[in-house]
């Protein structure tokens, strides 16, 4: 799996949460994830909704996703086009969500920090970020950085579109 970003949105604020990814008070409304997108990050960045586009990556700071386990919070950003999250860290509900549902997420506190200090230049100069899942790469500006790769299930799980996919294929298997 490879992924060339469009965009860069930097939100280097530690702990992140998904009452902020995708605001509590449309979380029991049954919205479709096309719905979800207009909702996602409103509370935080305003101009994310109209701006983001297919490919997009962020890079966030520590405990990305934290709080609550709504799954809203990982379907919002994947359904809006966010292609993979770079982050120091990542809270454990949210990281297995996201791979539950096949949006790709890298711990590399490295890539976060780099891009955190040279923000302003990576966004007048719409640098993009190359993140290499077969080899644990991470490249950006003249920059490289790498990552414990993803375990073989993880990467089944993302192959087949989410976990829901990968069950229903290993189910047909064993019949």
């Amino acid at each position: 799996m490879r992924f060339k970003s469009q965009k860069i949105w930097i939100f280097p604020e530690d702990d992140i949460n998904t009452d902020v990814i995708f605001p509590g008070r449309y979380t029991y409304e049954p919205l479709s994830p096309d719905e979800m997108t207009r909702h996602a990050l409103e509370d935080y960045d305003s101009k994310f909704i109209e701006e983001v586009e297919d490919g997009d990556i962020i890079v966030a700071g520590s405990n990305f996703g934290a709080g609550s386990s709504r799954e809203q919070a990982v379907t919002c950003l994947q359904a809006a086009g966010i292609s993979c999250i770079i982050a120091k860290s990542f809270a454990r509900i949210y990281f297995r969500n996201a791979i539950n549902q096949a949006l790709p997420l890298v711990i590399s506190p490295e890539c976060s920090d780099f891009v955190t200090k040279n923000k302003e230049n990576l966004l007048s100069s719409k640098e993009k970020i190359d993140v290499d899942f077969d080899n644990g790469v991470i490249k950006i500006k003249d920059k490289v950085f790498s990552f414990p790769k993803l375990d073989d299930q993880a990467l089944q799980i993302f192959k087949a579109g989410g976990l829901v996919e990968y069950t229903k294929t290993r189910l047909k298997k064993s019949t």
